[in-house]
């Protein structure tokens, strides 16, 4: 694995504040580093801060505290724009709910961060051809997500994911809204699509699902309860593997 580390996160919290003197801290000095070509799962149950460090992660949200550097770079005190420029380049995203366009084809869900990154019309068609390819729907570049199934959504948003070529692919939930079998194709391709040499961190509660990750985060009441590899989680507990 190459050990050049893609995000550093450092002593970070995150507080919201909700009316009067009330504040709820969400995450509470969180520090951790994944590094390039990683395959990480970060679970915890509902108010862990899981949602909050995946959303600092994804530069969706800043820490109220801490250091966050994403490829060497402080994010952390960085304005909108900056920050934009940064999801749009630089993350790939993977939702639960696909958030596809219904009324376009494959091809244009997929050329979206393309258009919105200002890249040329004949290269983003090929860039977004090449990367359906890359997911196993080379054959349905015209299909609208009514003509597609479940997996096969899933699969355009994963294809859009990657077409900028992102740092890291960062996936939240991204089996919840598919049966069991669709769902173990979907981590199938995941784990295809880190052999390739991605980055990969994956955000769930499905202990079934985080275990096809090669390292396992647990939050809990805004700090990590436990980071471990899955290979050293199944020699120390193999009742829980």
């Amino acid at each position: 694995m190459n050990n050049s580390v893609v995000i550093n996160l450092q002593q970070i919290k995150k507080s919201y504040d909700m009316g009067g003197a009330e504040q709820v801290q969400a995450l509470r000095g969180v520090s951790l580093a994944i590094h390039k070509n990683e395959y990480v799962a970060i679970m915890g149950p509902s108010g862990s801060g899981k949602s909050t460090l995946m959303n600092i992660i994804g530069c969706l949200d800043t820490p109220s505290s801490g250091l966050y550097e994403f490829n060497g770079v402080n994010v952390s005190e960085m304005n909108d724009n900056s920050l934009a420029r940064v999801r749009n380049k630089e993350i790939g995203f993977v939702f639960q709910t696909f958030n596809l366009l219904a009324r376009s084809d494959s091809l244009h869900n997929v050329e979206l961060p393309l258009i919105y990154g200002g890249v040329s019309s004949s290269l983003r068609k090929k860039m977004a051809h090449n990367a359906l390819s890359q997911v196993g729907l080379g054959d349905r570049v015209h299909h609208k997500p009514n003509e597609l199934s479940g997996g096969q959504r899933q699969r355009v948003a994963i294809a859009r994911a990657l077409v900028n070529r992102p740092s890291i692919l960062l996936a939240d939930e991204p089996t919840g809204n598919l049966d069991s079998i669709t769902g173990d194709e979907i981590m199938i391709l995941f784990e295809e699509l880190h052999a390739q040499g991605n980055t990969i961190i994956l955000v769930t509660h499905e202990e079934y699902i985080a275990e096809h990750a090669h390292r396992i985060i647990r939050i809990r009441d805004g700090v990590i309860a436990s980071d471990e590899t899955v290979a050293n989680r199944k020699m120390l507990s193999p009742t829980l593997a």
